[in-house]
């Protein structure tokens, strides 16, 4: 029988604490964010049970298991700075940043670095130097075992990964299909849909990574992502048609749950990318040649 799920002042009452310590405690091992006066449900509160649910009056709050673990030692109770980070993994406070940025938890901004609502998800905390005015993001210490940075990581150095990802996913569908259509850039895609996409995107010097897994603990692959506006491409579709409706909201929930920004290509768009793409990714910030 599945465990019951409470609100937070429900397992505090639970616990004999203080609504107030239980928030606190939470923060403090990484399963809750404050940010915008706004509790936000982290990556790994939701690896612990954590979900969101909505009131009809009050929006959304957080619910937890009864008998959830909130183990205080398991945490340094100190946030990490890029260059602490990169101490772990042998890389420099630039590489670091870098491939957060990749990632989508952080974003350059005026004065430095800016954490997106992604990276908050994961434990980001915004800081400024008050000398410098320089901005800054530290992280819960949480991170450091984060499966995707690691995985990042592995991929970036060039070690292999494969053995790193499970076959549990959404993205267990595109494996039907194999990658045999070559691009210009030399990846390899799954249709001539993909094809056509993949040249257009290399054509108007736009960076793009094909096959990219989805920044969360589930495995699932993206179409395409686009680094500089952060932003994923779906495809509808594949050389034997377009993709059924179910598997369509299936894949959208899970952008939406995770604030992923999302651009849909369907079949019938293949033969007009020059007129549908561009006004799409201008609102990311994407500008075609």
């Amino acid at each position: 029988m599945p465990t019951k799920k409470i609100s937070t002042s429900q397992l505090a009452k639970l616990k004999s604490l203080e609504v107030k310590q239980l928030f606190n405690e939470l923060k403090t091992v990484g399963y809750i964010n404050r940010a915008n006066e706004l509790w936000l449900l982290t990556d790994l509160g939701q690896q612990f049970g954590g979900e969101y649910r909505e009131h009809k009056k009050f929006g959304r709050y957080i619910v937890w298991p009864e008998n959830l673990l909130i183990d205080l030692s398991s945490t340094s109770k100190k946030f990490l700075s890029a260059t602490q980070i990169g101490e772990r993994f042998k890389l420099n406070a630039k590489k670091v940043n870098q491939l957060f940025n990749e990632l989508g938890w952080i974003d350059r901004s005026q004065n430095g670095w800016q954490a997106t609502n992604s990276g908050l998800s994961i434990g980001a905390q915004q800081r400024e130097d008050l000398d410098s005015k320089t901005t800054y993001v530290v992280w819960h210490d949480s991170v450091v075992k984060n499966l995707r940075f690691k995985q990042t990581i592995l991929e970036f150095l060039g070690h292999d990964a494969e053995a790193h990802s499970t076959d549990k996913s959404l993205s267990n569908f595109r494996q039907k299909f194999e990658a045999k259509h070559r691009t210009l850039d030399g990846h390899y895609v799954r249709s001539k849909g993909e094809l056509i996409i993949d040249n257009w995107l290399y054509m108007n010097g736009i960076v793009h990574a094909y096959n990219r897994q989805l920044p969360i603990r589930t495995d699932m692959l993206s179409d395409f992502y686009l680094p500089s506006g952060k932003v994923y491409l779906q495809y509808w579709g594949d050389d034997k048609g377009e993709t059924e409706q179910n598997l369509r909201n299936e894949i959208r929930s899970v952008y939406q749950e995770h604030d992923f920004e999302l651009i849909e290509v369907y079949p019938s768009d293949i033969e007009k990318l020059d007129e549908v793409l561009p006004i799409k990714l201008r609102h990311f910030g994407i500008k075609a040649y």
